[in-house]
């Protein structure tokens, strides 16, 4: 299957050996976002949860308009915290930047996240029918 490779400058470039996002078929999937500063590549809000989830959610929303999506194309996407303590937080900023669109979604705590990052998101976006 073809796919296409999406990149923008205003998301942080992938640290390692991935994608910002891959477009194949009909569905395009967003590798998860830390809340990198994409012109530093600097971690924002060091212990600030709601501001790190901020960024995170512009990091995200600007690689999926990248891809030629719209906030409601999103159909799925994965909370990763490293303290579930911080859900209530992390879910008002991601409902407050997603409007009144609710894809699925799961929320998972995790042991570690890469720059010690307090969350990281990723997604699935889905061309109109």
């Amino acid at each position: 299957m073809a796919h296409d490779i999406i990149e923008t400058a205003q998301a942080p470039k992938a640290i390692g050996p991935y994608s910002q996002a891959i477009r194949a078929g009909g569905l395009t999937f967003l590798s998860g976002q830390i809340p990198l500063d994409p012109a530093t590549g600097e971690l924002v809000g060091e212990g600030d949860v709601e501001a790190q989830t901020r960024q995170v959610m512009k990091n995200l929303l600007a690689v999926l308009g990248a891809a030629g999506h719209q906030v409601s194309d999103l159909v799925r996407t994965t909370i990763f915290l490293a303290d579930l303590g911080d859900f209530a937080t992390v879910n008002r900023v991601y409902g407050e930047a997603l409007g009144g669109h609710r894809p699925a979604r799961a929320t998972v705590q995790v042991a570690r996240l890469p720059k010690d990052a307090l969350v990281e998101i990723d997604g699935i976006a889905a061309r109109p029918d």
